[in-house]
């Protein structure tokens, strides 16, 4: 069987920890943040995990 190839694009995004955890960047934090609100601005700063099935359904690509 051929070996599946790791999707680049979604490697740079995604990042895996030790636990199986994938985490992510918060969407809406790249630009013209001078108009959304500070809380919004302080909040895209944390990031976040990908759900279970989102999990389940890139499992392969990353």
């Amino acid at each position: 069987m051929p070996k599946i190839k790791t999707h680049k694009g979604s490697a740079k995004v995604f990042k895996s920890n030790k636990n199986g955890v994938v985490k992510i960047g918060k969407p809406g934090s790249r630009h013209n943040t001078g108009k959304k609100t500070a809380n919004f601005n302080r909040s895209c700063r944390k990031g976040s995990s990908l759900s279970k099935a989102d999990q389940n359904r890139l499992k392969n690509i990353i």
